[in-house]
């Protein structure tokens, strides 16, 4: 099957336990969408989202937000902002690590853009450290075995077009400490053979690490359809060990959300992946920008039962 048989299979049998619309105080005219997955930092529950105006593209920050109640986020004003979109956010080795895309402009029109990374130990201190490849967005680093790190990637161009007839590519490198994260370090990781087929692309939005050593991955997949990007919730189990992916389901869809407004027409089947948080039941919650506007949660079957569970790394 295809990509889109396979969202129409799933969206017939899927299960969705719990279904809402996050909502966002103290950004009055602007959306919040696409945030990290929330995180406690010294008692409190926070996220990082992007925060942008309906009518606008490509002018986008990242605001730091703390959980006021059940799906309500306040913003933090006296924290700092960050010129990213995409927000995520990672503990490596009790280092938070925020990352996320930052477009760069030649006068009113996009040059490029690329990864930039915060990291430290205070959620209210943290230091930029690094940037990504050019044209590269979706890097996630995950702690893995021996104190090591691991460095998913997401190259697109027209080499890999011409190479696999996909859009994109996912890699996969280890490096031994933060310090030696770079964009030649990003852009040289081997790739995951097989992960897209004709015409799709997608990447990784949050690594997890299982207590069997594998890696658990949320991400998203696209393609497009009449013109319209389709974006999917996707989750897979990686072997860092063989570089193979071991599992890989679809987890969530537009439709799997509540319904909402959109920013543009051709974003009305779009989920962009967050990540997961598991809950006291055994299930996740499961985060999601739609439509890039909003930021929704469903709750779903834990994605990696049979290969692991999430090693607690907060």
């Amino acid at each position: 099957m295809n990509l889109a048989e396979k969202k129409e299979v799933f969206e017939k049998q899927c299960k969705i336990y719990e279904k809402s619309i996050l909502r966002f105080v103290g950004v009055d005219g602007y959306d919040v969408y696409n945030t990290t997955i929330p995180f406690w930092y010294e008692g409190k529950q926070y996220l990082f989202g992007r925060v942008e105006k309906r009518g606008e593209w490509a002018r986008s920050w990242a605001r730091l937000f703390m959980n006021t109640g059940k799906d309500v986020w306040t913003l933090v004003a006296d924290a700092p902002w960050y010129q990213l979109e995409d927000p995520y956010i990672s503990v490596i080795d009790g280092t938070l690590v925020l990352g996320g895309t930052h477009v760069r402009y030649n006068a009113s029109e996009i040059q490029t853009y690329y990864g930039y990374f915060y990291q430290g130990k205070n959620l209210f201190d943290l230091r930029y450290f690094t940037t990504g490849p050019d044209y590269m967005k979706d890097i996630r680093l995950v702690p893995v075995a021996d104190g090591k790190i691991g460095v998913f990637s997401r190259p697109r161009d027209e080499e890999i077009m011409k190479r696999y007839q996909c859009e994109s590519m996912i890699g996969f490198t280890i490096i031994d400490s933060l310090a030696e994260l770079s964009s030649e370090m990003i852009a040289s990781a081997p790739y995951i053979e097989g992960i897209f087929a004709e015409g799709e692309w997608g990447g990784c939005n949050q690594c997890y690490l299982l207590d069997t050593g594998l890696i658990g991955v949320i991400g998203h997949k696209c393609y497009k359809e009449d013109g319209n990007s389709i974006y999917m919730n996707t989750a897979f189990v990686f072997d860092s060990v063989t570089c193979k992916v071991l599992k890989e389901m679809i987890i969530g869809t537009r439709k799997c959300y509540p319904d909402g407004p959109v920013k543009v027409p051709t974003l009305k089947d779009c989920a962009f992946t967050s990540g997961i948080v598991m809950r006291k039941d055994g299930k996740a919650d499961l985060y999601s920008g739609i439509g890039d506007c909003q930021e929704g949660r469903i709750v779903i079957d834990y994605p990696f039962a049979g290969y692991g569970r999430i090693e607690d790394r907060q």
